[in-house]
């Protein structure tokens, strides 16, 4: 593999506070790339073309890694999707065509499986994008999403740019948001479960009937997998491994459903008491799991098993969110 990333690129990590932006940082640092640029929102208002334009005519950036992004889960998505579909879209705008305009040729996009059609075959292919409707109750997210890679996919087809898009699987791990009101399900359930166990309480609810099936990463095994294709020469994607790829899939290539998750997240936190599942909430879509056919073919896998990474988040949480078992 060629590589065109070096370690003394100047590298613009946008969202470096989020879980999967840190792990990012975590990782390129760790394998010795010092030059890594962060800013605060304080700083750099993502929202905001003037304050991005500012920003990119400030610092000389060699390769930006686009991992900010308005995130929740099914009940966030649900209450603001206007503030779901207008910050992303307004992000994604803003840092890619002021990176163009400012020469810098290669941009990593981090997207969401939410941009494939709610009943798209298993596993899902790259080339099932747009082939169906979309997860309603993510709607606003997942176009504001796919509007990336295409921004993404335009830009390389117009000025002949290098821009990457990442699809990932649903995430997990250190640095999660454990906020009931707006986190994904691994973060939720471990909060839930834990609260129970200090409250003592019968039983933890939890919304859909426990059918739908999902695929879980790691967020360090997805930050691994970013930088590995950072890596990819342009001739990676132009020969018959890749062609003319706009996104790849990310993921882990198994999946479970939401009670075997439950089960799992139940055992780890040592809660000793039932499951309830509340039908009458939504379940979203059936099943979710990746094809990642294309990115296990050109040499990256997943490391962290599901129980290891769970064990390893909720720790995290112990140290860092739990304060002495108050909610």
């Amino acid at each position: 593999m060629n590589e065109v990333l070096s370690r003394g690129d100047s590298i613009f990590v946008a969202g470096h506070r989020g879980m999967v932006g840190s792990a990012i940082v975590r990782k390129l640092k760790a394998q010795g790339f010092k030059n890594i640029v962060t800013v605060n929102r304080k700083e750099v208002d993502l929202t905001n073309q003037q304050s991005v334009d500012k920003f990119f005519s400030s610092y000389k950036i060699d390769y930006v890694v686009i991992a900010a992004a308005k995130v929740g889960g099914i009940y966030a998505n649900n209450t603001a999707p206007a503030d779901f579909i207008y910050e992303n879209l307004m992000i994604e705008c803003n840092l890619i065509n002021s990176a163009f305009r400012s020469g810098i040729d290669r941009i990593l996009f981090l997207g969401s499986s939410c941009i494939y059609p709610k009943y798209s075959p298993q596993p899902v292919k790259e080339s099932d994008l747009l082939t169906g409707l979309l997860e309603p109750t993510n709607e606003p997210y997942a176009i504001a999403k796919i509007a990336g890679i295409k921004l993404c996919e335009s830009y390389n087809r117009q000025y002949g740019t290098h821009y990457r898009s990442v699809m990932p699987t649903n995430l997990y791990g250190v640095g999660d948001n454990f906020d009931l009101q707006n986190s994904h399900v691994v973060p939720a359930l471990l909060r839930k479960f834990h609260e129970a166990k200090i409250k003592n309480k019968a039983n933890v609810e939890i919304w859909g009937d426990g059918s739908a099936k999902r695929e879980f990463l790691y967020v360090d095994d997805m930050a691994s997998a970013c930088i590995y294709i950072m890596s990819f020469s342009d001739s990676m994607y132009e020969s018959n491994t890749l062609p003319t790829l706009s996104h790849i899939n990310v993921g882990s290539g198994g999946d479970l459903s939401i009670s075997e998750l439950a089960k799992t997240i139940k055992d780890i936190v040592q809660f000793e008491g039932g499951i309830v599942f509340d039908a009458s909430k939504p379940n979203g879509p059936p099943r979710k799991l990746l094809n990642v056919t294309k990115l296990n073919s050109i040499g990256w896998h997943f490391e962290t098993s599901l129980v290891d990474g769970l064990q390893q988040t909720y720790d995290w949480f112990l140290d860092n969110v739990s304060f002495n078992g108050a909610s």
